[in-house]
Formats: structure tokens, C-alpha cells, sequence
């Protein structure tokens, strides 16, 4: 959608501050967020005529365009991204005051039987194929009214950022270095192995050493921040060495079927890839390289860390994890 700005826009005013509503600021830290009006009305479930009328009145009440066109999309000005930190405390600030996140923290217990309402989360594939389903089931059978939202844990998903901006109540990974800002509680420690085809020359596992590992081609995920190499990779560059990562995939579950059918070679936890033996011709040989056990873990922000509900979601994800069997290699 095509705006024209003029001057007389955005001319500064004397805001009457007991007309701003709180919608108003949801309006502003959304449309900054989404660098889209039409984005930003699905996601507050409004029109877009609404929205840009709300865009309108931000301007005249900031002083500032806020959003600019650059090319073919929607760029927030610095005033903008100044204004988002203060827009995301003011909402965060009033869910403790009057949201249902707030009242749990005042003392109502969460009964997960007549709950209703939404958890959000933001997991990556890693761990294994089937904590997902086993978790979405477990909460449905708990907390049936309560709905879910599960978001890929990519490298272009800023958890840290969503966290604090209460967007998603809990982020599941691995991270050599959790952030330190963040609550965390360790799930699993997981020995780290080789996946490779039934055919890979070093399916025996015999003569398999460092410097044969490292020269083959290997399979990887996508880091989950930009200029991160990985957490094997940071271990590998932490004893000077590097393997030759050859194929990079977003979407670690159907990396065991490229190893399958290739001679490419996959490094991850022995418990992700023993779901794949016996379905696919692949054989968990030993890592000939030391690197410590994966840790995953479960993050969350000050802002859920109290609220019964989130708690009571936390020792769900805590339960499923735990229950994970580790099928024999």
C-alpha cells in the first residue's frame, strides 16, 4: 500500500495525554514491528483504513512519519525504533496491571481444566521429532480450552526480542552460551553422534578418526542467529579445527533423509537420531571429535517467569522432555 506524506501530517501538537488509549500504543509497537499496515490489521484484527487512521493520529501526536517507504517496503524511522522500547514496557506494564497473566500473578491458581486462552511457543526441531507432538498432546489433554501457537526457532526469529516483548511465553534449543538475561531451565544433556547412510564408507565405524571426519561432507542446520557458526561448530573452531559443511538446511527433520540417500554426514544428539534408525537406511556411528554433550533448554522472560500459568507450562515441557526414551542404536 502506497502512502503520501505531507508536512502538515505530522507537524507536532500538543498531545491531550487522557485521549491516548492503550490500543493506540498497541497500534504504535505493532506497525513498527511489522514494518506493514496491512500486517499489522491481521494481526490486531482490524482493517486497514482502521490502522492507517491510527497511523495517522500517531504522527500527528509523535511529530515523525514513523514508517517510510525504502524501495519496495516499509523502513521505521529512527524516532520509530526509539518509540518501540517505551511502546513494549507501557504494554507490558499494563498486562500486569489488568491482563490475565496479571491476575494469575495476584493469586489466582491456573485450574489447566477450565483455563482458556493461548501459550505461545518458539521451539527448534533439534531435540527430538517427537517432543512436539507428545507436548501438544499432553496440553490438550490437560488444559483442552487453552490454545496453542508453535513457532519455528530459526535465524530470523529474534527470541529474544519476542520474549521481552511478551509475543511468546517460552523458547525451546540448544545454545552453548543461553542468553543471561533470560530465565533458563535445562532439559536434556545429549551425547553427541554421527548419522550417516547404511552405504557410508564409515558406517563400521573402522579407521573412523579425526581427520576423516573432518574432511567429509557434512549436512548442518541453520544457525539460530546471524554470524553464529553453531554449537559444534563452535566447539570444533574452540580446538582449532573445521569440517566441511557442504549443505545447510532450515528444516532439521528432513536432514536423516538427505543422509540417507547420500554420503553426507550429520552431527547432532544421539537421541534425534535414534528415532530415525530402522525407518531409514542410516547408522549412528560415535563423533571421532570431543564436544561435550548438547544442553537443551527452556527460556523465558521476568515478565512470565511468576505467572501460575506459565509455570504450570514450564513443568509440562519439563515432564515431556524427562519421559523422552532413547531407543537402542
Amino acid at each position: 500500500m502506497k502512502h503520501n506524506f505531507h508536512a502538515s501530517e505530522y507537524i507536532p501538537m500538543r498531545p491531550g495525554f487522557d485521549t491516548i488509549e492503550l490500543h493506540l500504543i498497541r497500534v504504535l509497537h505493532t506497525v513498527i514491528h511489522e514494518r506493514s499496515v496491512s500486517r499489522a490489521a491481521v494481526r490486531l484484527a482490524s482493517t486497514q483504513p482502521a490502522v492507517s487512521a491510527q497511523l495517522r493520529r500517531l504522527r500527528q501526536l509523535t511529530g515523525d512519519p514513523l514508517l517510510v517507504r525504502a524501495g519496495q517496503q516499509m523502513q521505521p524511522t529512527a524516532v520509530a525504533l526509539q518509540l518501540l522500547g517505551p511502546a513494549e514496557r507501557m504494554l507490558q506494564d499494563a498486562e500486569q496491571l489488568f491482563g490475565p497473566q496479571g491476575r494469575s500473578q495476584r493469586g489466582a491458581p491456573f485450574e489447566p481444566g477450565r483455563a482458556e486462552g493461548l501459550f505461545r511457543l518458539a521451539a527448534s526441531d533439534y531435540l527430538d521429532p517427537l517432543f512436539l507432538p507428545r507436548l501438544v498432546a499432553r496440553l490438550k489433554r490437560a488444559a483442552p480450552g487453552m490454545h496453542l501457537e508453535l513457532m519455528p526457532l530459526t535465524q530470523d526469529y529474534d527470541y529474544r526480542r519476542h520474549l521481552a516483548a511478551g509475543d511468546v511465553d517460552l523458547v525451546i534449543g540448544n545454545w552453548l552460551e543461553p542468553p543471561e538475561e533470560l530465565h533458563l531451565s535445562r532439559l536434556v544433556s545429549d551425547e553427541i553422534v554421527c548419522l550417516v547412510a547404511a552405504h557410508h564408507p564409515q558406517a563400521g565405524g573402522r579407521g573412523w578418526t579425526r581427520e576423516r571426519y573432518l574432511e567429509q561432507e557434512h549436512v548442518a542446520p541453520m544457525p539460530l542467529s546471524p554470524g553464529a557458526v553453531g554449537v559444534i561448530d563452535e566447539h570444533l573452531r574452540n580446538q582449532g579445527a573445521q569440517r566441511r559443511i557442504v549443505v545447510r538446511a532450515s528444516h532439521f527433520s528432513l536432514i536423516p533423509l538427505m543422509v540417507a540417500d547420500s554420503l553426507l554426514v550429520l552431527t547432532t544428539g544421539r537421541l534425534f537420531c535414534s528415532r530415525y534408525v530402522g525407518s531409514l537406511p542410516v547408522k549412528i556411528v560415535r563423533c571421532p571429535v570431543e564436544i561435550p554433550p548438547l544442553s537443551y533448554y527452556q527460556l523465558w522472560h521476568e515478565l512470565t517467569h511468576a505467572t501460575p500459568a506459565q509455570r504450570w507450562l514450564r513443568e509440562q515441557v519439563r515432564a515431556v522432555a524427562g519421559g523422552l526414551m532413547r531407543p537402542a542404536a
